[in-house]
């Protein structure tokens, strides 16, 4: 094959064996296929349950009943001490003194904890929880935000647990979040002057209910009627 030259050669050099080696073990590791990352574990129904698990426990008090409820969620630590670590939710148990609801609690406890172990997007559980409504009547818990069923306060403490553990984000602007912190600090300075009634909550008294977070926090805030908990505003 012959190599036509049209530029004047300016320099040459012999080519070693040992440069020859080198660009070839290049050009080898280029071409190299990409392994996929077959250690990485991600959840599924078929990982084994380890001895020990990460747990949290929260107790929930409604004026429906004098005894109190412990919700414990029980976490697991996949590719532990890699990159590629993550903590998921495994298992869930509800415990109480009052045994009128023991039947339907366990029937719960058993379905959520088999959508833990099968892995993927389970956020939904928790705005599915949420969404169901007692016949009788709902009830605010302390801090003033709305509960409509037991269900749906047992849905709420699991969707704090998965913003814990990151697998909910929260979506508030940052301008937002941070106009809320400072409304905030505000109400906790006047509160502890002695300027406001309710010392319950932590809303001021007088805050209506958002109808997006459903918790008593909206107020009239520059013209705007805004939640202070979760930054939703009437103005847009």
């Amino acid at each position: 094959m012959t190599i036509k030259i049209e530029n004047k050669i300016v320099g040459y050099s012999v080519e070693s064996e040992e440069d020859k080696k080198a660009a070839e073990a290049v050009v080898a590791e280029q071409q190299k296929p990409v392994a996929p990352e077959n250690n990485v574990v991600h959840m599924h129904e078929k990982v084994e349950r380890p001895e020990m698990l990460l747990g949290s426990t929260y107790k929930i008090k409604t004026p429906l009943s004098e005894h109190a409820l412990y919700i414990t969620i029980n976490d697991i630590l996949l590719n532990q001490d890699t990159e590629h670590e993550l903590r998921r939710p495994f298992e869930m148990f509800i415990n109480s003194k009052n045994m009128d609801h023991f039947q339907w609690i366990v029937a719960l406890t058993r379905i959520v904890s088999a959508v833990f172990r099968k892995g993927g997007d389970i956020t939904f559980l928790s705005e599915e929880l949420k969404a169901v409504f007692d016949p009788t009547g709902g009830y605010f818990k302390k801090g003033g935000k709305f509960m409509p069923s037991l269900v749906a306060e047992i849905g709420d403490v699991l969707d704090s647990h998965l913003r814990m553990i990151g697998m909910i984000k929260d979506d508030v602007d940052e301008n937002v979040q941070k106009l809320i912190d400072e409304k905030r600090a505000e109400y906790e300075k006047a509160q502890s002057k002695g300027e406001t009634a309710e010392a319950s909550s932590e809303f001021p008294d007088g805050a209506q209910l958002c109808g997006k977070c459903s918790t008593k926090a909206m107020i009239l805030m520059d013209g705007c009627m805004t939640c202070l908990n979760c930054g939703d505003s009437k103005c847009g």
